[in-house]
């Protein structure tokens, strides 16, 4: 008997190690399955972080050359300002020395009105000499520079 009880002790511990076994295998492969599926969920996750990494370049790039547009488009519509305020600024110029002209020619006019006709030929002669000249060729005017103004005289406008 002590025999026989032997041999079945035996052949259960030999069961119980193999069925150890086999859950030492089976939990080994259930972690090797884990393993795998976490190297590729973290690959998975890496390429999507180079992916989102990838496109903020992208858009970094982009945005850096719209940025470069708008600073190019500011520099010439700031230029055409200047220039323009600059040419505004020589026609109001030129506007002030028209405005004395028409001006001093409205007072030979009423001169001439308030004079009605009693003037001499001389003073005729003497009035288109003065008031005229701007126009004639031995004008005292005609040495003269034309009336040029820059921007910075016409900042308080």
């Amino acid at each position: 008997m002590a025999s026989s009880s032997g041999t079945s002790s035996e052949s259960t511990q030999l069961q119980n190690s193999g069925s150890e076994e086999d859950l030492q295998l089976l939990m080994n492969q259930r972690k090797q399955k884990r393993m795998l599926s976490n190297r590729e969920s973290a690959r998975r996750s890496r390429m999507r972080k180079q992916k989102h990494l990838d496109e903020l370049m992208a858009q970094v790039a982009q945005l850096r050359k719209e940025n470069g547009q708008i600073l190019t488009n500011l520099h010439i519509t700031t230029q055409q300002y200047l220039n323009i305020e600059s040419e505004n600024s020589v026609l109001r110029a030129q506007m002030g020395e028209l405005g004395h002209r028409l001006q001093s020619l409205n007072e030979i006019i009423n001169y001439l009105d308030a004079n009605n006709g009693m003037e001499t030929e001389v003073d005729t002669m003497m009035i288109n000499d003065t008031f005229m000249t701007p126009w004639n060729n031995n004008s005292m005017y005609m040495n003269q520079q034309p009336i040029m103004a820059s921007a910075d005289i016409f900042h308080q406008y």
